[in-house]
């Protein structure tokens, strides 16, 4: 089992620690909003294109989403 999990595609997921800092956290939840209807979070993010301008993208995610 131990060897499957080394070589599978998740290990890096399953064996990486990833620092989450309570700011980042706070922002995130202060810009998205969750929709009760659909049982959706929606958000609307900033990142760099291609051309190193600034752009918004929407995301909307749900539990469904998570599921493996």
């Amino acid at each position: 089992m131990a060897t499957f999990l080394r070589e599978s595609k998740i290990a890096k997921a399953l064996s990486n620690r990833t620092v989450v800092y309570e700011s980042h956290v706070r922002l995130f939840w202060n810009i998205a909003r969750f929709d009760e209807t659909v049982k959706m979070i929606h958000v609307v993010l900033r990142k760099k294109d291609k051309d190193g301008k600034d752009i918004d993208v929407g995301i909307k995610f749900s539990v469904v989403d998570n599921v493996l």
